[in-house]
């Protein structure tokens, strides 16, 4: 089968850390990046062999020779250009968080119909294959009815010059960058919660520099989530039911090992053995999907990300964390 090609929309970290963990992935290529400067896109194309530059984004996704385009630039933008690339015909693999808000989820999920190209959320952890284990584990029922889950992501970010978490214009605070990955896994072990509490402190920029949610269920259940830019925390993530529970170690949205125990005692180990940074999966997964032609994942598939969006949103509403470009 020949190899699916890439086009990197936005030079960022994230996509060099994607295009570094791509190259494990047999029949994978990158053949084209686009920034909004030539010199970027130069810069970045440089360490990848055949690689085309572009300095816009729309030479990028008129390339022909591409595939699919991963969207890695900040997330206030990424509805827009999503949007460009599927109405250019071509599919997208959109970091996360996945937009600003579920309308503009739904926006770029009408897109993906209308357009015929598929669309998936780059969620990666969804891809990966503990999470597949997670799934398997759930499924066999053996830790019971799922009582509580625990997760939080903290890191020490907000005192390190990184504009893109501090600065209201670029969709900051710990909410959309870091929480994303606690509330997503809460959706994935619970679903959609029916009532939402949340708590933030908030920075003198006005974004939020720590939040607390919970979750809870009409079955009795509850989500406990916490994430913070200002102080790194365990990372860890915790699944109890009435006949044991998961513990999936740091950093629980990584490849990492875990283990179930039972109620009487009965430990179940689940160790690592995963090599690279895990980004590629969820290449792996885009890929299956466009030649299937088929317009999104079973593994994270368009009601989930709008529904994680919802309850993003619910949070945002409650904290009162608003940024300048919104109505």
């Amino acid at each position: 089968m020949k190899n699916f090609r890439w086009g990197i929309l936005g030079t960022g970290g994230i996509a060099q850390a994607f295009v570094e963990d791509l190259s494990r992935a047999e029949g994978h290529r990158v053949v084209a990046v686009g920034s909004r400067s030539i010199n970027s896109a130069q810069k970045f194309a440089s360490t990848i062999i055949g690689a085309t530059a572009y300095g816009t984004y729309e030479d990028l996704v008129a390339d022909e020779s591409v595939d699919a385009i991963y969207v890695a630039t900040p997330h206030p933008m990424h509805e827009e250009h999503s949007l460009l690339a599927m109405n250019a015909g071509k599919p997208v693999l959109c970091e996360k968080p996945f937009a600003m808000s579920a309308i503009q989820a739904q926006s770029m999920i009408n897109a993906s119909h209308i357009n015929g190209v598929a669309l998936l959320e780059a969620m990666w952890t969804r891809y990966l294959p503990h999470i597949a284990m997670v799934r398997q584990i759930l499924r066999s029922n053996v830790l019971g009815q799922i009582q509580t889950v625990e997760a939080d992501h903290g890191q020490r970010l907000a005192d390190q010059g990184i504009a893109r978490l501090v600065d209201p214009h670029l969709g900051g605070g710990a909410l959309l960058d870091l929480g994303i990955y606690p509330i997503s896994f809460a959706h994935l072990i619970l679903g959609a919660p029916a009532y939402i509490t949340a708590r933030a402190v908030m920075t003198d920029r006005g974004v939020d520099a720590q939040t607390s949610a919970i979750f809870d269920y009409n079955n009795g259940a509850q989500a406990i989530i916490n994430t913070t830019m200002i102080a790194q925390t365990p990372c860890r993530a915790v699944v109890s039911g009435l006949l044991g529970r998961l513990e999936i170690d740091r950093t629980f949205y990584n490849p990492s090992s875990m283990r179930v125990v039972l109620f009487d005692g009965t430990t179940t180990e689940y160790p690592n053995s995963y090599s690279g940074h895990g980004l590629r999966e969820q290449a792996i997964e885009m890929a299956r999907v466009v030649r299937a032609g088929i317009l999104e994942s079973p593994l994270m598939p368009h009601h989930e990300s709008i529904s994680v969006m919802k309850s993003m949103d619910e949070i945002r509403s409650q904290i009162k964390l608003k940024y300048p470009f919104e109505n």
